[in-house]
């Protein structure tokens, strides 16, 4: 089966389960063409899938550093300049020009929420020319009020942060001798995260260090959207790997980038 996108066609090919691809992601430009396809109500294509999406919607988005970031669906967004005025909410913005950086550099993006944005030099002098906000968290508070907002907690306590600006504006309170701060959880409109492998119904699994931050903001969003490299069939999963079960996952998306010497480039 194909999946057309303008003039360009996807091929999605199924093999029995094994250890292999059993959906393969290729591009052609015209014609059309046969195969068969896992058949999954959760696929869509990057487009379908972005145009769920708002102006000024609050977006979660996986991966540290360009480790395990969604970058088709990223790209998805960039063409649909509509979608714009966003807050976005990840460890980092990618680097200049790369991840999520293409989105800061097409003015998309209005608020960061993280931890490291200085690894993008786009996104310091953005902010020194008072064209983004931050909102800076220390990253072990950032993943833990990303994962209460996916358990339903309100709010917790820390001691990070404490006596630094960090701390200015919120509930200070002492445990035993210890100052802490309450830090509240962080839940967004959508998520876009970045998966391994996925089964037609939506469940994940991760490929090392790629999980970083996808697993918790695939909780804590209203819509949650997985980029994948690879579909198979319902069952081809072993569930002591499944990370992510699929009741958390409303819309899959074929990744258009493949691994080339460990690093994600876009097909061609």
């Amino acid at each position: 089966m194909f999946i057309q996108n303008g003039s360009q066609f996807t091929l999605i090919s199924v093999v029995p389960c094994s250890g292999r691809r059993l959906i393969i992601n290729r591009q052609r430009k015209g014609g059309i063409g046969l195969g068969v396809a896992a058949k999954s109500e959760k696929l869509q294509s990057p487009e379908e899938a972005v145009g769920l999406l708002r102006e000024g919607n609050s977006i979660m988005v996986g991966g540290f550093g360009l480790c395990g970031t969604p970058f088709t669906l990223i790209d998805a967004i960039q063409n649909e300049p509509s979608i714009r005025n966003l807050t976005i909410i990840s460890n980092n913005l990618g680097e200049a020009g790369k991840g999520l950086g293409i989105l800061l550099q097409s003015g998309q993006i209005k608020k960061a929420v993280g931890s490291y944005f200085t690894s993008n030099r786009d996104a310091v002098k953005a902010w020194k020319d008072g064209l983004l906000e931050i909102e800076l968290y220390p990253q072990g508070s950032f993943v833990e009020a990303i994962r209460a907002g996916g358990a339903g907690i309100a709010a917790f306590y820390v001691k990070t942060g404490v006596g630094t600006e960090l701390a200015n504006g919120k509930e200070e309170r002492m445990f035993g001798a210890e100052r802490n701060i309450l830090i509240e959880a962080i839940r967004a409109n959508a998520s876009l995260i970045k998966a391994w492998k996925a089964d037609t119904l939506g469940n994940l699994i991760y490929s090392k260090s790629a999980r970083n931050f996808n697993p918790a903001m695939a909780t804590a969003a209203d819509l949650v959207i997985a980029e994948v490299d690879e579909i198979v069939p319902a069952g081809c999963l072993d569930p002591e790997q499944i990370v992510t079960p699929h009741h958390f996952v409303d819309v899959l998306v074929l990744s258009s980038y493949e691994k080339v010497g460990g690093v994600y480039v876009k097909n061609s």
